[in-house]
């Protein structure tokens, strides 16, 4: 069932702000085969503009008969095939009509540590991203600008993304199981208040928080989903003094480090538009770390991590640890409030399961005595030098995790 919300009229006054001023530069960002503002169904190249399902026997009639559809169709019809999905239309929902509106970043250019800090606040929030020792570092002032980074880390195609919505960061392996690469767009609709992506290659969507394409030539293809961290910039540097750094050079004009959905985090909202379900066991907005192993999802309140600041855990077999630190405000101020970041790894070192507990400059394990970081690095210690498996999860709204995954289980404090 979509539960209706009513929306507060001065946040969604804020969320329009951010529709139009997107907008805006459009022409300067817009990438091949995406519409332009002005006239949204010519800008596609010829090879671009024949979907790739045009010769494959389809059903007769309207795919949309009988379905009360409340996305523009205008730009999609003859290119992405809505025979196929794998959900019902009708829960789908325009939050602009105008594909990639709100820009994705497809030509990321990077820069320094130095050159970054002249710009980012010591406890703005960022998201940490390393593969194969290339290690970056994505400002979330930027990203709740653009939503999709396209970007290539250690030889490995991947899209950063983030849904300011549901306060969502998620990175994916961009190349699929039989070798074919795609790059991703803003489709302007939303599914339970979610980005919904889709690809340039066969326009079909997909469910930024699953991973999975939900409609189109796709339908039920899920990308891998990649390891990554939110934490505070003071944090990055830190650790990663020769890090890299997304620029402020995108292609766009924008108002990075200004926030454009300004009290939307409040604990007290609810989400702009309609979500699946009515689960009262935390407020909507309340931030979660979640994690998900087989059928088993746990997500961990942040209201209880901030007393505790380390959960030691075990889940179908595997020994877990889920650190909780203060000093990153929230992507939705940059002012603050504090809300603190975490982060999940493996317990297991060298075989070896280790307990944590929290102290007053970090954490320590109980088993070698060993110093460790909310980046999962041992810092002094006998296990000096040593890394932390890092285990996928995220940091979203309550309503959020809970719409795509209503059996998941709340951990409460012992």
């Amino acid at each position: 069932m979509i539960k209706k919300r009513k929306l507060r009229p001065m946040l969604f006054l804020g969320f329009l702000s951010i529709v139009v001023a997107a907008c805006a530069p459009l022409a300067a960002q817009n990438p091949v085969g995406s519409p332009t503002a002005e006239d949204p169904a010519d800008d596609v190249p010829e090879a671009a503009a024949s979907p790739t399902h045009a010769d494959e026997t389809q059903e007769s009639g309207d795919p949309f008969a009988g379905v009360n559809i409340s996305f523009s169709q205008t730009f999609w019809l003859g290119r992405t095939n809505f025979y196929k999905h794998s959900v019902d239309l009708s829960e789908i929902f325009t939050g602009n009509p105008i594909p990639d509106a709100i820009p994705a970043i497809d030509n990321p250019v990077f820069e320094s540590v130095e050159d970054a800090d002249v710009w980012l606040g010591e406890d703005w929030p960022v998201m940490l991203f390393e593969l194969d020792g290339d290690v970056r570092a994505y400002p979330l002032a930027i990203l709740i600008w653009h939503e999709i980074v396209n970007d290539v880390v250690a030889g490995e195609p991947v899209a950063v993304t983030f849904c300011p919505l549901c306060n969502a960061t998620i990175a994916f392996r961009r190349t699929l199981d039989d070798g074919q690469v795609l790059d991703f767009g803003t489709s302007g609709n939303l599914r339970n208040s979610d980005l919904v992506m889709y690809d340039r290659q066969t326009f079909s969507w997909w469910q930024q928080f699953t991973g999975e394409a939900i409609v189109g030539d796709l339908t039920g293809t899920v990308l891998d989903f990649l390891p990554s961290q939110i934490i505070a910039w003071s944090d990055f540097k830190e650790a990663h003094p020769d890090g890299k750094v997304l620029s402020r050079d995108t292609g766009a004009v924008r108002d990075y480090g200004v926030n454009p959905y300004a009290g939307y985090d409040s604990v007290n909202s609810s989400p702009f538009f309609p979500v699946e379900g009515d689960d009262e066991r935390l407020l909507p907005m309340e931030r979660v770390v979640a994690v998900e192993f087989g059928e088993i999802t746990i997500a961990y309140p942040f209201t209880l991590l901030e007393g505790v600041r380390v959960v030691n855990d075990e889940i179908e077999g595997r020994t877990i640890v889920i650190l909780w630190q203060a000093g990153t405000v929230s992507a939705f101020g940059n002012n603050g409030p504090d809300t603190g970041s975490t982060g999940v790894f493996s317990r297991e070192v060298d075989g070896r399961v280790l307990t944590f507990v929290a102290k007053t400059d970090g954490f320590e394990d109980e088993e070698t005595g060993t110093r460790w970081n909310l980046l999962g690095h041992a810092v002094a210690g006998p296990l000096e030098g040593a890394q932390l498996e890092r285990i996928v999860s995220g940091e979203h709204f309550w309503f959020s995790w809970v719409a795509f995954k209503p059996a998941t289980e709340v951990w409460s404090a012992p």
